[in-house]
């Protein structure tokens, strides 16, 4: 699936270091928009603008990006997004700026779909090992996700690894194609341990034997 970039008005900014403070107080999040052939650019935008912008592009969606008062705009890619551990606050966004006509790299998204026959038949599950696949691609034809039918997956036995991928054309696939994506995880089966009631009864009467006997050699 071939991405549809998605578009944010970004603000210049002003506050740098320690400053910034005030900017997430008031619900502001710093981001630094940088890129070959472009001064890097200390920028701004609404917390929860941002939020939806990021969860819509991902890593591999590219961003459209224009900042207020300037003309032309940017093309860019979502880098390290920074949260806070405690309060799951966004704190930072790093922008990868790119040229439109000189392939990129992104994380693309394995997306599941289907339903697998082998993992049914013996009441297994499915396990998704990987997650992301890298992908080159130039930026408009970066693919939002991997869609992979897991249908095909009819016996227990059955794995699909990075080379059972389809890639576009358009695309070209650096991962390491022997690895492992999805596999059948078969149920764990719990063996109960019968002990034999006689065996349990010839137990205890050799140990009240035993213990007549250590009362005698008291006496």
């Amino acid at each position: 699936m071939t991405t549809n970039a998605v578009e944010i008005e970004l603000n210049s900014r002003e506050l740098m270091g320690k400053k910034v403070g005030r900017l997430r107080r008031a619900g502001i999040v710093p981001v630094h928009l940088y890129g070959p052939g472009m001064e890097p650019r200390a920028l701004q935008c609404n917390a929860s603008q941002l939020i939806r912008v990021l969860a819509r592009a991902g890593g591999a969606t590219p961003i459209h990006i224009t900042i207020q008062g300037e003309p032309g705009n940017h093309l860019a890619f979502a880098r390290e997004i920074q949260w806070d551990p405690k309060r799951d606050d966004l704190l930072h966004v790093d922008l990868l700026a790119a040229d439109v006509s000189r392939p990129v790299t992104a994380q693309v998204p394995i997306v599941l779909i289907g339903e697998s026959a082998g993992a049914r038949t013996v009441s297994g599950t499915v396990m998704h090992q990987l997650r992301t696949v890298d992908i080159q691609a130039l930026p408009l034809e970066m693919p939002s996700e991997i869609e992979l039918d897991i249908s095909v997956m009819e016996e227990p036995d059955s794995v699909i690894r990075v080379s059972d991928l389809l890639i576009p054309e358009n695309a070209t696939l650096l991962s390491d194609v022997e690895e492992l994506v999805v596999r059948i995880e078969l149920p764990r089966v719990e063996v109960e341990v019968e002990v034999e009631e006689g065996l349990e009864e010839g137990e205890e009467g050799a140990g009240a034997d035993d213990g007549g006997a250590a009362e005698a050699s008291e006496e």
